[in-house]
């Protein structure tokens, strides 16, 4: 049966793919064939359950080529409780039922995990300032072994790539490993699992499908906080990944400390690991972005037509986060496209005029000062008044930065506002800031929580 069965898997992974194979074939064990019926032993009944409605016509299909007189699967299931009350207990089997044929299968169960999208690759990641730390990160969890943090907690807010990074790990680490088993999920996912076996009485198949795995990627882990039961069981999900040398990765818009609702003690395991945060997009980043699409566009469509300083324009009015630079270059391209016309400047205006409208800068010097002042427990007076006092100075440069950042003002109008000082004694504070983040992680993630507050 084994050779029988090793021959078979080897065509049903090249027909359901490896994700779908590993996931849910290759644990089953063919036990034997009679009467028409094929047995398998199976490690959950979630598995079986899956299988039967989705690949026995696959499975039949291969074992009757291979000689076998199969007309539907039968499979015994072992559910192991993991606590030590019960622990002595044998395990139990029943058979499950004789499977659907797949075409008539009710698909009232969804999958486990989401859908890797196969456009997310490192390849077409674009490495920027803001992210290089971010990338160099999911790169090294990628390649597999003893990385010497456990979790990566990626976080940022929308559209800055943490998604895009997350599978991209999963693809690089399943491509150099086709049998390790990645499950990616939201945190919404988790907890609608985690709902559902409790209501179907599954709760020890959903332990062991989540425990068994090479990696397990959560994406918004936010969305979790407030919800008791299901941060019970994550922390224990958690934990015994952790404890078997597992690799997990996190990513959610703000650090673990910055959820409100989350117990403390998973914010401390999501604090052991790395918290790398993706900041917020540059101009050149942005244009970077615009660049490698538009090469990708152009060998789909040769006599594509861009005008110069078209991306330059777009990179410097549309700010706020990648999907949305990608959603208007993506406008642009289907008007070029639909209509056989040239993309000038003029044409981009006249295309992205909402866009271009939402995302005109709103965020003024007024507001960029009410709020570096609160963070730092200073009176607003002092940020434009005469105080060299370092904590007054370092809150004060602070907000000249995050002023040249976010508005459109030059550097003598933000000198006028902070008490009529000269632009060269901005341009100062911007530059001291910058050398100082690049080297001080307190420093950058304050500045980073503070553009997201600003700009939400």
């Amino acid at each position: 049966m084994d050779e029988i069965w090793g021959q078979a898997c080897i065509k049903l992974e090249r027909s359901v793919g490896p994700n779908n194979f590993n996931h849910w074939i290759k644990p089953l064990r063919l036990m034997g064939v009679e009467d028409g019926i094929a047995r398998f032993n199976s490690p959950t009944r979630f598995i079986s359950d899956w299988v039967s409605r989705h690949f026995a016509d696959d499975i039949i299909g291969e074992l009757s080529r291979s000689g076998q007189q199969v007309e539907r699967l039968r499979f015994d299931v072992a559910s192991r409780a993991q606590d030590s009350s019960d622990s002595g207990q044998k395990t139990r089997s029943r058979p499950a039922k004789a499977a659907a044929p797949v075409a008539d299968a009710v698909h009232d169960r969804p999958e486990l995990g989401a859908p890797l999208d196969p456009r997310y690759t490192f390849g077409n990641f674009v490495v920027g300032k803001p992210n290089e730390l971010a990338h160099a990160a999911a790169r090294r969890v990628s390649e597999g072994g003893p990385v010497g943090f456990n979790p990566l907690f990626l976080y940022g807010g929308v559209g800055l790539g943490k998604t895009h990074l997350m599978h991209a790990i999963a693809h690089a680490y399943q491509q150099r490993d086709p049998s390790a088993r990645v499950l990616y999920l939201s945190a919404e996912q988790f907890m609608y699992r985690f709902v559902q076996a409790l209501r179907e009485s599954t709760i020890m198949d959903f332990k062991g499908m989540f425990r068994n795995v090479n990696m397990l990627m959560v994406d918004d882990v936010q969305f979790i906080a407030g919800k008791e039961s299901t941060q019970e069981e994550f922390f224990h999900t958690f934990n015994a990944l952790v404890d078997q040398g597992k690799q997990i990765v996190i990513s959610a818009d703000r650090t673990p400390a910055e959820i409100k609702g989350l117990e403390e003690r998973i914010k401390s395991r999501l604090s052991c690991g790395l918290i790398v945060d993706l900041h917020p997009t540059t101009y050149e980043l942005r244009l970077g972005i615009l660049q490698s699409k538009t090469e990708v566009f152009r060998q789909q469509q040769a006599d594509l037509r861009i005008g110069n300083g078209v991306l330059e324009f777009l990179a410097s009015r549309i700010t706020t986060n990648v999907r949305v630079l990608e959603g208007a270059l993506q406008r642009l391209f289907a008007h070029a496209s639909l209509l056989q016309r040239e993309i000038t400047l003029e044409v981009a205006q006249e295309c992205l005029t909402d866009i271009l409208r939402t995302n005109d800068r709103k965020i003024s010097i007024d507001d960029i000062q009410r709020k570096v002042a609160e963070h730092y427990n200073i009176r607003l007076a002092d940020m434009i008044g005469p105080k060299r006092a370092r904590n007054v100075a370092r809150p004060r440069q602070i907000a000249m930065y995050l002023s040249k950042q976010l508005t459109n003002r030059s550097l003598p109008e933000i000198g006028r506002r902070f008490g009529g000082r000269d632009h060269t004694t901005i341009m100062h504070g911007v530059r001291k800031i910058e050398e100082l983040s690049d080297a001080d992680t307190g420093l950058s993630e304050d500045i980073a929580l503070l553009r997201r507050q600003l700009e939400a």
